[in-house]
C-alpha cells in the first residue's frame, strides 16, 4: 500500500495532527510491528523528501488532509513503500487520495483522455496533469520530475 496511507494511519490512530518522530517510529515499528526501527526512519525520510510531511519545532505534521485518506480494515505496509517509485504512479496515488477514486479508475481515466480527446497523441504523464488540474489537486511539485522522466524513456 501506499506511504501516503501508512502515514495518514499514525496520525488517524493518535487522533492528533501533529507527533514527535519517536512517537511515529513506535507507532510503526513497536505498536503496530509493521517494520524496524530502521525501516521507520527511512520512511519518514522519504515521506519527507515527497512532500508528504513537514518538521516545525520537533513536532512533525502531515502536509496533507488524513481525512481524506481512505485506511482499508486491516492495512498494514507492504515493502513496496520503500522502493523510488516514479512520479506517475505518486501522481496517480495523489489524485486517488484526493479524489476518492481508485489509482486504477484514475490510469482508465488517463487513457480515455489520451484516445478520446486526443486521439492517441498525448504521454499518460500529461494525461494526468490533465486529470489533476480538472480535479484540483495540485501537481506542480511533479512537473520536473514528470518531464525527466518522460526524456529518460526517450
Amino acid at each position: 500500500m501506499s506511504l501516503v496511507t501508512t502515514i495518514a494511519s499514525a496520525f488517524r490512530h493518535s487522533g492528533r495532527d501533529a507527533l514527535k518522530r519517536n512517537e511515529i517510529v513506535y507507532f510503526l515499528t513497536f505498536d503496530r510491528k509493521w517494520m524496524s526501527v530502521e525501516q521507520a526512519n527511512i520512511l519518514l525520510k522519504l515521506a519527507a523528501d515527497r512532500g508528504l510531511i513537514s518538521q516545525n519545532e520537533g513536532m512533525i505534521k502531515p502536509a496533507f488532509d488524513i481525512q481524506e485518506v481512505a485506511i482499508p480494515l486491516g492495512f498494514k505496509p507492504d515493502s513496496g513503500i520503500f522502493d523510488i517509485d516514479d512520479p506517475f504512479e505518486r501522481l496517480v496515488d495523489r489524485i486517488a487520495s484526493a479524489t476518492g477514486r481508485s489509482p486504477s479508475e484514475i490510469v482508465s481515466s488517463a487513457n480515455s483522455t489520451i484516445h478520446d480527446a486526443f486521439d492517441g497523441n498525448l504521454l499518460p504523464s500529461a494525461a494526468l496533469v490533465i486529470i489533476a488540474t480538472e480535479e484540483g489537486v495540485s501537481c506542480e511539485d511533479l512537473l520536473p520530475d514528470l518531464r525527466a522522466s518522460v526524456t529518460r524513456k526517450t
